[in-house]
């Protein structure tokens, strides 16, 4: 199929893109394109406007200062995957990344697309909900931080207005030696998942966990912090029969349906995925304790 007709604009700095949006009825931003190309494909958005993001000014980028990471919202996904600076301070992302399509769609993916279109099966949703992470936007007043528990407002709705566009996204790196674990169960290598979980510990000097999160993704329309299983685990000696005991409740929590997988499956696999992130993060954080 072809796309609808539309009018194509090529801003180069922040403050042109913000105008055009602020003004221009009906506008779409590329980023990487691989989530609105196929929807302007098959007719699923027919925006008046395509605003081109890749030649502006100042939006890949990497850096930290401390233990705050700042990532450009046009960093591409591949960019990431190689990042020795995300390697060090934010290793779940190239973790989770190495989950995302395939090689030729994380050449061109970036995060702010993908937290932009925020697919609820997305793995990059799941991980910017486990970090904590804020999300930077930009419009005609100026900028403003949206901490990410405030971002998805709903089944790929993000909290940005029609003439924002995210900029940045800012994350605090866990302690040195935390453990990381990223779990997924989707059709076939390279499809959304259609349940993930993203889990982080911090073990306590004498070996038991001090600090946790866990999120699922998939489940929900948005993603499904377990606040609960992270209190439970705090103060606990990790092992497989504590994460199954404690994952096994999940099973009940409220899923999504649709044709292709029911919500039944959906609650099937969340214990699982939960249990087997813990596991792979507790095995990273315990190895770099030895």
């Amino acid at each position: 199929m072809k796309p609808p007709p539309f009018r194509y604009h090529d801003p180069r700095t922040l403050a042109e893109t913000v105008t055009l949006l602020g003004t221009l009825e009906n506008a779409k931003l590329l980023a990487g394109g691989q989530s609105l190309m196929p929807m302007l494909n098959m007719r699923f958005v027919l925006p008046d406007h395509l605003i081109d993001l890749n030649k502006v000014a100042g939006l890949a980028h990497v850096e930290a200062e401390g233990r705050t990471v700042r990532i450009g919202a046009m960093t591409r996904q591949r960019d990431l995957e190689r990042s020795a600076l995300l390697a060090a301070k934010l290793p779940i992302i190239p973790a989770a990344l190495a989950h995302v399509g395939h090689l030729q769609t994380r050449n061109r993916g970036t995060i702010g697309g993908s937290l932009s279109h925020l697919d609820p099966s997305a793995e990059l949703v799941t991980v910017c909900a486990a970090l904590d992470a804020t999300v930077t936007v930009a419009g005609p007043g100026g900028t403003r931080a949206i901490p990410f528990s405030e971002f998805p407002l709903g089944y790929m709705t993000p909290a940005t207005g029609l003439d924002e566009i995210v900029t940045e996204i800012v994350f605090e790196a866990w302690p040195a030696g935390h453990g990381f674990g990223f779990a997924e169960y989707a059709r076939r290598h390279g499809d959304f998942a259609i349940v993930s979980a993203a889990a982080l510990l911090a073990f306590r000097d004498d070996g038991r966990i001090g600090r946790a999160a866990l999120v699922l993704g998939g489940l929900e329309p948005v993603p499904t912090r377990l606040s609960a299983i992270e209190a439970a685990l705090a103060g606990e000696t990790p092992s497989e029969e504590l994460f199954a005991e404690l994952c096994r409740p999940c099973a009940e929590l409220e899923a999504m349906g649709d044709a292709l997988v029911p919500a039944s499956y959906r609650r099937h696999l969340a214990p699982v995925m939960a249990r087997r992130a813990l596991a792979r993060a507790a095995g990273i954080a315990a190895a770099a304790i030895h």
